[in-house]
């Protein structure tokens, strides 16, 4: 799509061109290679993808020199940052977050034009991050005042904290390239660990005008920014046996890459967001009105291009004639546009290739009998490609395998509920599930079975992640570890503890240590 009416405060007036990056404490100048980073929106009347500036093309010796620095501010556990007193990090993290928001206008102005979020979507994202950091500054004060005490049993005392775990290598996804992989990087820092940070392929820009607000709140070393592609970076670093916890959001076969260049991968902590192929279901009794809302929004939201997004519906074959008709209808009824558009729903798709795979997708299905209800489904514009609706879709075609990460929806009908409860079973994946129905007698049994399978079952609701503060996780291919507010900081943490026998010496020891305050980690002092 071209536009060449783009509102003054959403223009590209001068290009990024990101000469720096954050190693030790250092904002360091970058003078090898680059990559031009390119968006898919149109700014000139023709079509043209528009240049908005470059980025580092880091290799070997810039990811071990960050490696490098992480590993010295962590020295062995006895680093400034690991042994600090809890409110000194949260204090830390406050001031992080207090510069991170004067940023706003700039990190939401590249989230539109990198990944082509919608102007509100990028607002929410960017203070959903903030809220995010927020909260986990609270959970991280409840936590520590509920270790504030000492445990006795059977004549042992045990004081009991959570302790960092060491070196975090953090990949986060282009799709939420702030929110995600803040909520990685996040907890990460706040529990004591020390962080090599490598951006997205896109949505990479937009981390750069929140590097000085990393190197002026935390001690040198203890976050690390460096960009290029994760071939180049990522794999030296895991192949040095050095880093404690791989933290990824993306795709399992990246994840599984890098798992196995660890000489050790015993030793490796995985906190993982992988990929998924979430179901709707759809019973012969579901109220099709909010339904209809709920699956456009569940497969369209951002284009689809999320892992928790409905990406296969199953709808009972009385009621499918009706629902195809009404959500066919539907889906060409949104509207299209650049993401600073008033009431877009449809936005330029961020990768170049993202159009064609798609189209693959559809020939594939239509070749083996599925058909594109919708009328503009498949039609293809320089940027984007129009939602398809295909139907019937069957177990032979790609679309139903692949997690196809984009503007396609593959529909299915089902007699028997045991078809896409046995399909579940045997998928690779597993993350959550819709379901729709008001028949509490068959909706019971169903959330039973539907519980083992995936991690969320949302009842007439479409997948998400939110709100932070729920477990977000999946099971097979689709998660390791859990991540909100609560469970990101144990996922990046290990339960350790001082402990001692009940007798006089060890008595007057302790009540000196918590007297003196010598120790950081002997303390119960309580945090407001």
């Amino acid at each position: 799509m071209s536009n060449t009416i783009i509102p003054e405060e959403f223009q590209i007036t001068s290009k990024i061109h990101q000469s720096t990056y954050l190693v030790n404490g250092e904002l360091k100048t970058w003078t090898g290679k680059t990559s031009d980073v390119y968006s898919t929106i149109s700014s000139t009347e023709a079509y043209a993808p528009t240049l908005l500036g470059s980025i580092p093309d880091m290799g070997e010796e810039e990811a071990l020199e960050a490696l490098g620095a992480a590993d010295k501010a962590y020295n062995k556990g006895k680093g400034i940052w690991p042994t600090m007193r809890v409110q000194e990090r949260i204090e830390c993290m406050e001031v992080f977050v207090t510069k991170m928001k004067t940023k706003r206008d700039v990190v939401v102005k590249l989230l539109m034009w990198e990944i082509g979020k919608s102007l509100g979507d990028s607002q929410k994202e960017f203070d959903r991050t903030v809220e995010y950091i927020e909260d986990t500054i609270e959970d991280y004060k409840k936590l520590d005042r509920d270790a504030a005490k000492f445990e006795k049993h059977d004549g042992v005392y045990a004081h009991i904290r959570r302790g960092p775990l060491g070196v975090v290598l953090c990949l986060g996804p282009y799709n939420y390239p702030l929110n995600e992989t803040f909520a990685l990087l996040i907890p990460a820092i706040i529990m004591g660990n020390t962080t090599i940070f490598k951006p997205a392929k896109h949505g990479v820009l937009l981390i750069t005008p929140l590097l000085e607000a990393f190197q002026t709140s935390f001690p040198r070393g203890v976050v690390n920014i460096i960009f290029g592609r994760g071939r180049a970076v990522a794999a030296p670093i895991m192949q040095t046996g050095k880093v404690d916890v791989l933290a990824l959001i993306g795709n399992s076969k990246s994840a599984n890459a890098l798992q196995n260049q660890h000489p050790k991968s015993n030793r490796l902590r995985l906190v993982l967001g992988l990929e998924a192929k979430n179901p709707a279901i759809i019973l012969p009794d579901a109220d099709l009105d909010l339904t209809i809302n709920e699956c456009l929004a569940g497969t369209l939201s951002f284009n689809g291009q999320r892992c928790t997004a409905l990406k296969v519906i199953y709808v009972h074959e009385d009621i499918a004639s009706e629902f195809n008709k009404r959500f066919s209808e539907r889906v060409d009824q949104l509207k299209f546009g650049n993401p600073w558009e008033s009431g877009v729903n449809l936005t330029p798709l961020p990768e170049p290739g993202k159009p064609a795979y798609i189209h693959e997708l559809i020939d594939d299905a239509v070749e083996k009998g599925a058909k594109i209800l919708n009328k503009k489904g498949g039609v293809h514009s320089d940027n984007y490609i129009w939602p398809a609706v295909l139907f019937p879709v069957d177990r032979s075609m790609r679309v139903y395998h692949e997690e196809q990460f984009g503007p396609v929806i593959p529909v299915l009908t089902f007699k028997d509920i045991e078809e896409p409860l046995n399909d579940m079973a045997e998928s690779n994946y597993g993350q959550q599930v819709s379901l729709f129905g008001k028949d509490v007698y068959a909706i019971a049994p169903l959330i039973d079975t539907l519980v083992n399978l995936v991690c969320r079952v949302n009842l007439n609701s479409s997948c998400q992640r939110g709100p932070d503060v729920y477990p977000f996780t999946g099971r097979k291919d689709s998660a390791q570890s859990t991540l909100s507010v609560h469970d990101a900081l144990r996922s990046f943490s290990v339960r350790t503890f001082v402990a001692f026998k009940d007798n006089d010496l060890n008595t007057e020891t302790v009540e000196k240590l918590l007297e003196t305050k010598l120790s950081n980690f002997i303390s119960t002092d309580y945090i407001l």
